[in-house]
């Protein structure tokens, strides 16, 4: 590339070419054909596209600026000009060779110095004009990009530019906003739910999974008890969300509470606690009737406010797996804690921490406006419709293969195969993912040994190591209307906008409230004994119309279009909230009842390994005020 000349380094060349001597004409007049070729071929790389017609005209006085990539007025009309010069001198329109030296009067000179001063000032202003567009373009650029070309919304305008020769051009302006850049950074594109809600455990917590407080007695509930620490007039939950040993709530407020097993910092804040000396008689027993038996750490077994967010943050969702919790802000940023597992243990929070113990902003997360949490993995659906994946992917549920020896790549959030821009909601179970698209086709990858994806692969069919590698539309969903999904550890369902209960995978613990002598034979895949082991394709649970479910591991608490809640499969730590009369197996969905929950409208279910949580409407309040 020849080396740049500046306008005014031309224009210097030139003038000081006519102030030379009659002697050294020759020599002023290559100068000047070389400042014109230079000028010409440096401004062919830089000079925008926009061309303005006093350039054009300029261009037709000469054989020299033929380019179409247009220079500078200054540059262009210092040709013209000096080529006029140089005709006159050699009789020749094309100044490429050095011209034969001839006297220049005085006045010529002169009236050539005032032109060139006149038109290098007059590009002077239309550069720094250039300069200060692009510089703006720029930056309405990085916000379109910060912003998902989605907050702003760009008018074109027209602007006349006065040529050098004072006739009139129409070019393109600079782009403008309608919104600031301030306001778009801040612009909230979620809001928190506004009813306040009942929260309900039941199940066996041990390790203070139930969020009761530290009493002894709160360690096994058979039936659904009201969590007096969550009361709608002293906090407000609006939103709950239960992993597999530990659980989280939202209030009406935006902040989050948290409860349950905290060795790798799930609940996002300290729960170091020294239990006080008790006493003990002289027969070596304590004053104690729980014969022997130790109350909870009250810092894990009682739902506490997690402070370390930044003031102002207002969350609005909220997600849990294993040992791993997130929250998504009004603004669609994304904070997570915890860490990821994997088959050898602990696989980290990032490729630099390997357990969070308090909320850190995950930055390049922008515009989430939903997260759903499996085992080990994390879905984030953005604003325009794309989803990312991150976390622990030996089973395929991030979407994408995750090399072994590079298995902390798959910590970093990152889109996948799913068509972009056209996902409206995304589910996950504990090893697998869904996503419904804007058409309304449900795609599934992931873990699948049982079917769970919806997918059945005769080939692999039972094999502990079966997965569906990439998203994959789940064929016996297409003719129905999805509007919520839920899975568990092997099994999924889906409910649908007529208030159906579609339900597939493994079936051989009572978990899809199903008998499997009444489904088609094709359908049901039995082991080598015979024995039904899972439904290969989706089937409708018959009788009662839902709204809601949630999936535990292997059990479900699904809500009936009525308010009702309901449950089925494995309830050996009473996880199905139906009394210590129940079975282990609840082979079909079973009525919840008892006094805690008689005449309470329930709108909301979620569950983890043995404990689960519902959510309903108190009598006294309407759309979340008394």
């Amino acid at each position: 590339m020849p080396p740049r000349v500046s306008k005014r380094k031309a224009a210097e060349v030139v003038e000081n070419a006519f102030n030379r001597s009659p002697e050294s004409e020759g020599e002023r007049a290559a100068d000047v054909t070389l400042v014109i070729r230079k000028g010409i071929r440096t401004r062919k790389i830089a000079e925008p596209k926009t061309k303005i017609k006093t350039v054009a005209k300029a261009t037709k006085t000469t054989k020299v600026l033929k380019s179409p990539g247009t220079g500078t007025t200054a540059v262009q009309h210092t040709s013209a000009a000096t080529t006029k010069a140089a005709k006159k001198v050699t009789g020749k329109a094309n100044p490429s060779s050095p011209p034969k030296a001839a006297p220049v009067s005085k006045a010529k000179k002169a009236a050539a110095a005032a032109a060139e001063k006149k038109v290098a000032d007059e590009e002077q202003v239309e550069e720094v004009k250039a300069t200060k567009g692009k510089k703006q373009k720029e930056k309405a650029r990085e916000r379109e990009k910060e912003m998902g070309n989605e907050g702003l919304k760009e008018i074109e305008e027209t602007a006349t530019v006065e040529g050098a020769k004072g006739e009139k051009s129409v070019e393109p302006a600079r782009k403008k906003s309608r919104v600031g850049a301030k306001a778009l950074a801040g612009s909230k594109i979620t809001s928190v739910p506004i009813q306040r809600l009942n929260i309900y455990a039941f199940g066996t917590g041990d390790n203070a999974e139930l969020g009761l407080g530290p009493e002894i007695n709160a360690k096994v509930v058979k039936r659904p008890r009201l969590n007096a620490h969550l009361l709608p007039e002293k906090v407000g939950i609006v939103a709950v969300a239960i992993g597999g040993m530990h659980g989280l709530a939202l209030s009406h407020e935006g902040k989050v509470y948290s409860w349950g097993v905290n060795d790798q910092y799930a609940l996002g804040r300290e729960t170091k606690y020294t239990p006080p000396m008790r006493d003990v008689g002289s027969d070596g027993d304590s004053d104690s009737d729980s014969d022997g038996e130790e109350p909870l750490n009250p810092l894990e077994s009682t739902p506490m406010l997690i402070t370390t967010f930044p003031e102002g943050t207002v969350i609005t969702n909220i997600a849990a797996g294993d040992s791993i919790s997130i929250a998504v802000t009004d603004t669609g940023k994304v904070y997570g804690w915890g860490t990821f597992r994997c088959s050898d243990g602990i696989l980290g929070f990032n490729e630099k921490t390997r357990i969070q113990s308090v909320p850190v902003l995950l930055p390049t997360l922008k515009n989430i406006v939903q997260v759903s949490v499996g085992t080990d993995h994390v879905l984030g659906l953005t604003r325009e419709g794309n989803v990312y994946a991150w976390g622990n992917g030996q089973q395929f549920q991030l979407g994408r293969r995750v090399v072994e020896r590079t298995r902390l790549n798959g910590l970093i959030p990152r889109e996948f195969g799913l068509p972009r821009r056209q996902v409206k909601y995304v589910a996950t179970g504990s090893y697998h993912s869904f996503a419904i698209t804007q058409d309304g086709r449900v795609w599934a990858w992931g873990l699948n040994q049982f079917g769970q994806c919806g997918i059945y692969d005769p080939q692999h069919a039972g094999e502990d190591n079966t997965v569906i590698p990439v998203p994959t539309v789940v064929q016996g969903l297409t003719k129905y209307k999805i509007v919520q999904i839920s899975a568990g550890e092997h099994h999924s369902a889906a409910v649908t906008e007529d208030g159906e209960l579609l339900v597939w995978g493994r079936l051989d613990g009572g978990q899809l409230g199903l008998d499997p002598e009444t489904l088609p034979a094709e359908d049901v895949v039995r082991d080598v004994s015979g024995k039904p082991r899972y439904l290969s394709t989706p089937h409708a649970v018959p009788s009662i119309k839902f709204s809601f479910i949630g999936c535990g591991t292997h059990h479900n608490i699904a809500i009936s279009t009525e308010g009702q809640a309901y449950s089925w499969g494995f309830g050996g730590s009473y996880q199905t909230g139906l009394g210590p009369e129940a079975e282990d197996e609840i082979k079909c969905p079973t009525k919840i009842e008892n006094t805690a929950t008689r005449g309470i409208e329930m709108v909301y279910s979620d569950a983890g390994g043995q404990f689960s949580i519902l959510a309903g409407i108190p009598p006294k309040l309407t759309n979340g005020t008394l």
